[in-house]
């Protein structure tokens, strides 16, 4: 039985990713860590990285990006294995995770869930057999308290386009202010905030008279949380340091 540790554990997805353990067979959350500390009665919850002294074989976070730096130092003291699920990481961040990856396993995904990471091949070849034909655009949609926008995952999906397209891409979030024809070289990326939306992306390849849509929609959180379990068992299973990914995992 591979023993899990949850960063954010109080948190909504942390919560989602506990339901899931408590029941799978193969796994055990032994530890939560939670900036308030705040008490779960089924495993010991700690404040801080450093405080956690719980035996572990791999940690899931789904926390935010300020608790990065901490986080990452435990993990490589400890050699612990990191599925780091939490979005809106900066590039002085990004350049961290890819530090830590030459010490510790580090599995990275801005989406865990299965779906969008097949979408994200689906993108790629609708890009490149669509080519500079078509006007690319992506509409994201969360709930009212997610703080970053675009989402991550939107922006995975514009370097899928992005990679495929015979052309070099400009990322456009914002038009108000803007009076001219749109750019062909662009992606738009279009964020909507509000209610209780898990998460909804489509990508849209716009063409002379017709337009194709490509689109995923999470009914609940627990999508994502199976995912970053399934990322943990693949950790865990011994892997080398370095940078993993959906695509590794699949």
């Amino acid at each position: 039985m591979q023993k899990i540790l949850i960063s954010g554990c109080n948190g909504h997805m942390g919560r989602v990713v506990a339901d899931i353990c408590a029941s799978d067979p193969q796994v055990e959350v032994v530890a939560g860590i939670d900036i308030l500390g705040q008490k779960n009665p089924d495993f010991p919850v700690f404040s801080s990285p450093a405080a956690c002294d719980i035996p572990a074989d791999v940690v899931i976070d789904f926390s935010h990006p300020s608790a990065l730096v901490t986080l990452l130092e435990m993990c490589q003291a400890r050699h612990l294995p990191v599925v780091l699920a939490t979005t809106g990481y900066d590039q002085a961040q990004l350049e961290a995770i890819s530090e830590a990856a030459r010490h510790i396993p580090v599995f990275r995904s801005a989406n865990m869930s299965l779906g969008v990471n097949v979408l994200l091949d689906l993108v790629k070849k609708a890009a490149a057999v669509l080519g500079g034909d078509y006007d690319v655009e992506i509409v994201e949609r969360h709930h009212h308290r997610k703080v970053d926008a675009p989402s991550g995952t939107a922006l995975m999906l514009a370097d899928a386009a992005a990679s495929a397209l015979p052309y070099e891409t400009e990322y456009v979030y914002d038009r108000h202010d803007v009076r001219k024809p749109r750019d062909p070289h662009e992606i738009g990326i279009s964020s909507v905030r509000g209610g209780t939306i898990v998460g909804d992306h489509t990508v849209i390849f716009a063409g002379r008279d017709e337009v194709i849509e490509l689109s995923h929609h999470a009914a609940s959180r627990e999508v994502f949380a199976v995912g970053a379990v399934r990322a943990a068992k693949f950790l865990a299973q011994g892997r080398a340091p370095g940078l993993y990914s959906m695509s590794d995992l699949l």
